[in-house]
């Protein structure tokens, strides 16, 4: 016959002090408890710890409880104990191994009214939240009432389970990603979301808040036709060789002086230092896949420390554009398979990639990469995309790969 131990759930809350779970496990320990499960946070100043204890046949765990109670009562902490049933236990124990899920609200603030809509669809999805935690660093008074353009909120949820309908759960985040201006990410939480080490960039209104394309055509005095063209590319309107081609030869004639010019004023996106920085402390790759041009390429990468530029070299004859590029164009099938190549070359699988971008021909690099991100990306592309950044900067994507803010200010130091 099975020896019968006696399961307790102690819970203990309070000011927050040094010593307390010193306290409460030097007495288990002198009963020869063994704890099961064991969890703390602390949320302004105020503990909550938690730990499931055994207690076998042959102890009694009356002293312990009593020794416990005495010594949070001098501790000025709150202490509960719940007798937990075996059958309970059982169940419990089952849940290990099951599937589960990372869920990332991001936003400039964050409110009840979001993490109540979030936290519903999640139940509705049969979704059990085991862990809930602020990514974000604390916020003044100041900014929490009228947060600024530039301020940046995250909390993150573990929840364990498989959704009952994946398309029916997308479609809830997305509309409530619209109506309450945040961003979702939704992610399996496996060993590759903590061993990424290639991060890909587009590069244009990703990594700069430019077309570049764009601000050349302006130069030389074109500058609406080629939009027009742009735009109907970055929606998927029209072939990106196409689209490319008729807007390169609008840029016939134009003054090599004119790039130097252009790549000084280049408009970085918020957010894209702090992240680049971050991630060449951490030892990550880093490469810029561009439909643009390499010029332009090579100047962030020097600005920003990227390890790779893959983009069109424009043909330049007697200091002008020809209107034509160099060697094969960088489309989105190309993009893709440079992915491939620097991923076979780092000697890392495909899912230890992350790719961001904005258009329709980033959605080939964003489909195959372990996490591809449509940053401030049109419609079709961010319905298309794994996940999608709208509303904060490039730096949230630290998040999405589950860094804290006190973490990414160590790492920049």
């Amino acid at each position: 016959m099975l020896a019968v131990h006696e399961l307790i759930l102690i819970t203990i809350a309070g000011g927050d002090r040094p010593a307390v779970t010193s306290a409460v496990t030097a007495i288990l320990s002198r009963h020869h408890a063994n704890i099961l499960d064991i969890g703390q946070a602390v949320i302004h100043d105020t503990l909550s710890l938690g730990l499931l204890v055994e207690f076998n046949s042959t102890q009694d765990s009356s002293p312990a409880v009593k020794e416990i109670l005495y010594a949070m009562h001098e501790m000025d902490m709150q202490v509960k104990f719940q007798p937990i049933t075996h059958d309970s236990y059982a169940e419990w124990v089952s849940h290990h191994g099951k599937q589960r899920h990372i869920v990332t609200l991001l936003a400039r603030q964050i409110t009840a009214e979001q993490l109540s809509s979030l936290t519903s669809i999640m139940a509705e999805q049969g979704l059990n939240i085991d862990n809930i935690s602020r990514l974000s660093g604390r916020v003044p008074l100041e900014e929490s009432s009228q947060p600024q353009k530039n301020t940046k909120a995250c909390v993150e949820f573990s929840a364990r389970g498989v959704p009952r309908s994946a398309t029916a759960l997308k479609a809830a985040f997305a509309e409530m990603a619209s109506r309450l201006d945040v961003d979702i990410a939704f992610q399996e939480d496996s060993m590759y979301r903590r061993t990424r080490r290639l991060v890909c960039f587009d590069m244009d209104s990703t990594l700069i808040e430019a077309e570049v394309i764009d601000e050349l055509a302006k130069a030389h005095g074109v500058g609406e036709q080629v939009a027009e063209i742009t735009e109907q590319a970055m929606r998927g309107a029209l072939d990106f060789n196409e689209s490319f081609a008729k807007r390169m030869a609008l840029l016939e004639g134009l003054d090599e002086s004119v790039l130097e010019q252009i790549a000084q004023d280049l408009p970085i996106t918020e957010g894209a230092e702090q992240l680049l920085k971050t991630l060449n402390k951490l030892g990550y790759k880093t490469a810029i896949l561009s439909g643009g041009f390499n010029y332009f390429g090579r100047f962030l990468q020097k600005k920003l420390g990227i390890d790779y530029v893959y983009a069109n070299e424009l043909e330049i004859v007697n200091g002008k554009v020809t209107g034509r590029v160099v060697g094969t164009v960088v489309n989105g099938n190309r993009k893709a398979e440079l992915l491939k190549e620097l991923a076979a070359n780092e000697n890392i699988s495909l899912e230890q990639v992350i790719a961001v971008g904005d258009g329709a021909n980033d959605l080939p690099m964003l489909s195959i990469a372990g996490l591809g991100i449509a940053f401030r990306a049109k419609p079709l592309v961010k319905a298309s995309a794994k996940q999608s950044i709208s509303t904060l900067g490039l730096d949230a994507i630290l998040y999405l790969m589950g860094f804290r803010d006190r973490e990414i200010q160590n790492a920049a130091k």
